[in-house]
């Protein structure tokens, strides 16, 4: 273990989704979302082939047991990423980021329901604070005015909320699927199965970009691929509750990369909800590092000693 480069790690696939978010927000008022999730998918797939293939993997990595689970997947995971680059072309990418914090709150919920993972009065307390945040964050976009830029905004709003619900639903299937798949596989098929399905959406108003614009496109998806490979890679040198706190990096990345390329300035309001967001996020991950610490104790305590 070597936390510190674990944490480098972390932040650098957090900033380089955000640049990939950026290109993909920059691309939005001339792709459909559904072509940039095809973009995202097919180009981040040599990056996984090259970095199995250098890590001696490629033989091993991509064995499945269970090809349905990947199918699922696969289906969940492009839905989600749909949804989530329609919302960048409606909102300004520091919202986008602050309303997707919702999704780890909700699958605190989903696991009490799916998983039947027990939840506690604190869990839940957290959650409840979180979900006041995300209202908070949401509260200037509900409005039924029907001036057609607060129509989109409650367009991206509900997209938003769409994509974190099904980001939920996925990471509870990806909970089950670890237990028989490597994280290779599952992060190989997942690129595969998207680049796969989103073709399917070709007869509903794909363009032929222009040429920065593919650029950009092709640069997502590269980013994208490198992206996930950090992130993985992360997770080698330190302890998920050790990097879980550093999700909350990507609110810094989203006002500056929202500032610098598109001159978005965060509101107040949005502000207050992010801080009591991110605090009960912070609640979570603090009782989960606390629970295992008494996990592992309890583990000790049963080992014979001598």
């Amino acid at each position: 273990m070597s936390p510190a480069r674990g944490m480098a790690l972390k932040l650098f696939a957090l900033f380089l989704f955000m640049a990939m978010s950026s290109l993909i927000k920059a691309s939005s008022a001339e792709v459909p979302s559904f072509q940039a999730v095809f973009f995202r998918s097919f180009f981040a797939l040599p990056i996984i082939v090259i970095w199995l293939a250098a890590r001696k993997e490629l033989s091993t990595g991509l064995r499945t047991r269970n090809p349905a689970a990947h199918f699922w997947r696969g289906i969940i995971g492009t839905s989600a990423m749909g949804c989530g680059f329609a919302a960048l072309g409606l909102l300004p990418l520091p919202e986008v980021t602050a309303i997707g914090f919702a999704s780890p709150l909700i699958t605190v919920l989903l696991a009490a329901v799916l998983l039947g993972e027990r939840v506690r009065a604190f869990r839940l307390t957290a959650v409840g604070i979180g979900l006041v945040g995300v209202l908070v964050i949401l509260w200037p976009r509900l409005s039924i005015s029907p001036k057609d830029m607060e129509m989109a905004a409650t367009l991206g709003v509900v997209l938003v909320l769409t994509g974190a619900a099904l980001r939920s639903v996925a990471q509870i299937h990806i909970r089950r699927m670890v237990q028989s798949e490597q994280t290779s596989a599952v992060v190989f098929y997942f690129s595969l199965t998207a680049t796969v399905l989103s073709l399917f959406t070709i007869p509903f108003g794909w363009v032929m970009p222009s040429t920065p614009v593919l650029w950009m496109l092709i640069s997502a998806g590269l980013i994208g691929g490198v992206g996930q490979i950090f992130l993985t890679s992360s997770y080698r040198f330190a302890e998920a509750s050790v990097l879980a706190p550093f999700d909350y990096a990507s609110m810094l990345f989203a006002l500056i990369f929202g500032y610098v390329l598109f001159g978005e300035v965060p509101t107040g309001t949005m502000m207050i909800g992010v801080a009591i967001v991110m605090s009960a996020g912070a609640l979570i991950i603090w009782r989960e590092r606390q629970l295992g610490l008494e996990r592992g104790k309890a583990r000790r305590s049963l080992t014979p000693q001598g």
